[in-house]
């Protein structure tokens, strides 16, 4: 194998599920499927790095996993980036007879998770600098 990708993509219906006040109980293979882009060295076999993806423990055997076999220039011009995101999403009753139903719901998009991570460390180390600058904030805590 030359070099492959792989993305972990919610399932729609789960997070339909969640969407409409359920609280499911799910299996890790009804949350979430894994799709993996594998460019492969000339004559590899194909059928076994494949098996060897599917069956991977701790990482890809619990999933239902789709392995797409591409070329390396192809890895390379669409699969580059980190990219990263998700969902958290929350509902809950209220009411005197819990007849009201409220859902909050998050969503996270990033083209680069390394450089938003980076960015969001550099935040917050700034604001503790200004922070104990301002004396609001000492090693010790407030």
């Amino acid at each position: 194998m030359l070099d492959a990708r792989q993305y972990t993509i919610p399932v729609e219906s789960a997070i339909e599920l969640v969407r409409k006040g359920g609280n499911p109980e799910l299996t890790t293979r009804e949350k979430h499927i894994r799709e993996c882009f594998v460019a492969a060295e000339e004559g590899a076999d194909k059928e076994r790095i494949e098996k060897e993806i599917k069956t991977m423990p701790d990482y890809f055997a619990d999933y239902n996993t789709i392995v797409h076999f591409i070329s390396e220039e192809e890895l390379k011009e669409k699969h580059s980036g980190i990219p990263h995101g998700g969902f958290s999403i929350r509902t809950g009753k209220t009411g005197v007879n819990n007849e009201n139903n409220h859902t909050i719901e998050y969503s996270l998009k990033l083209d680069s998770n390394p450089d938003f991570t980076a960015n969001t460390l550099i935040a917050y180390a700034r604001a503790a600098y200004r922070l104990n600058k301002e004396g609001v904030w000492r090693q010790n805590g407030f």
